[in-house]
């Protein structure tokens, strides 16, 4: 099974690279393009969720596409620099290693494959970051020109200003004020939604589910881009349902993203080694348990302990930004799991919260603080089951923890 996974990623990756390049290398009289005026449109519409989905290897793929659709060297050398042989070429390079490290997860030791997790992880962040300020931009762009130059020329004031070619005037940067925006916006729910996946790798114990997860993922990639590819109407479609679902799951996907970023940041700096806890409040991440009080799990937030009563007082801010909420948290049956790479505080079996790296090392001072009656525990790996529901989010709740509450 985990030798087909394998397989599987490796194929589907090379069919998305090289499916734009043998679309592009098939005889034009083979080919019976979309005249209508909103064609473009179904193009861009496939093209803006093939590279939200993988950026490195969407830009890439999109690059070489354009590379290879230049019919002369001047056309080649007047391409943006995410079409130029430097770019994509070492790109595609890049995306082929990050596969190979994919199909060895199974064989490689988990302390030296999570580090590489990591950089992927922060690759697919920087990718996406560079693909939503400069790629995306550049396709809406090209969209609105497209559009602007069907305009009729013949369609000038026949006036006293009828010297004036009306139909000459460039209108695209009007377009571009309303197709640039709505672009971003795609771009960045269809690319969370995508990006959790590689948040999930970073919590998943398990290489054959981290081969999974990617395989799935480039697999969409590949069914976008054959489908945009044989008819762009049926692609479009396809990716306006893809938009619509990461919309509905935005929330979900927002925050896995502020956790990744919290998790790589913490790991790569070292950050465990300059941190030390406060007396007051400690910023974490909920977890399953909290779900049953109307908490999504994984929402950032400060956690107090009130030394009066004991208990301890979330507070978070839903999206960041929203007006702060606070619930409180009984401290009874607690204890904190010491994790390879991250800890747990946890209330029976269950996840109450969950620590980011920068809290490793620093358990003993939390139980402390927080007065944890169970104290510090060696976290192992509990029912399978259990740890893929966790893993995806599940709001499962347990009978008795529903009467707790």
């Amino acid at each position: 099974m985990k030798r087909l996974l394998q397989l599987a990623l490796l194929s589907v990756s090379f069919a998305v690279f090289t499916a734009p390049i043998v679309a592009a290398d098939a005889p034009a009289e083979t080919k019976a393009p979309d005249k209508s005026p909103v064609a473009p449109i179904a193009t861009t519409v496939s093209t803006v969720t093939g590279i939200a989905i993988s950026p490195l290897l969407g830009t890439s793929g999109y690059g070489a596409y354009k590379y290879f659709t230049a019919k002369t060297p001047e056309e080649k050398q007047s391409l943006p620099w995410f079409a130029q042989l430097s770019f994509w070429l070492p790109a595609t390079l890049l995306v082929g290693a990050c596969a190979a490290k994919d199909s060895l997860g199974a064989v490689v030791p988990a302390g030296l494959k999570k580090p590489l997790d990591i950089l992927e992880t922060i690759e697919n962040k920087a990718s996406g970051l560079v693909a939503a300020g400069a790629v995306v931009p550049f396709t809406m762009d090209s969209l609105s020109k497209m559009i602007a130059l069907q305009v009729p020329q013949e369609h000038s004031i026949a006036t006293g200003l009828a010297m004036i070619n009306l139909g000459s005037i460039d209108f695209s940067w009007l377009l571009n004020l309303l197709t640039v925006p709505l672009g971003i916006a795609m771009f960045a729910l269809v690319w969370m939604a995508s990006h959790a996946i590689n948040v999930l790798i970073l919590l998943s114990p398990w290489g054959a589910i981290d081969a999974a997860l990617k395989s799935a993922r480039t697999a969409l990639l590949g069914l976008v881009t054959l489908t945009a590819t044989l008819n762009p109407w049926v692609g479009a479609v396809l990716s306006i349902v893809l938009i619509v679902i990461a919309y509905f799951v935005a929330g979900w996907s927002f925050r896995l993203t502020v956790f990744g970023s919290v998790f790589c940041w913490d790991f790569l700096t070292l950050r465990k080694h300059r941190f030390t806890p406060k007396d007051g409040a400690n910023k974490l991440f909920s977890g399953k348990q909290l779900t049953e009080r109307g908490v999504p799990i994984r929402t950032y937030g400060q956690l107090a302990r009130q030394a009066d009563t004991g208990t301890w007082a979330f507070t978070y801010k839903p999206w960041l930004v929203l007006p702060a909420r606070s619930i409180e948290v009984p401290s009874a049956d607690t204890s904190i799991g010491r994790g390879l790479f991250f800890s747990t505080v946890r209330a029976g079996e269950d996840t109450l919260f969950t620590l980011p790296p920068r809290y490793r090392t620093h358990e003993e001072q939390l139980v402390t603080l927080y007065a944890i009656p169970g104290g510090v525990q060696p976290a192992g790996l509990r029912k399978a089951w259990g740890a893929v529901k966790e893993l995806f989010g599940s709001r499962a709740a347990k009978p008795q923890a529903v009467a707790a509450a």
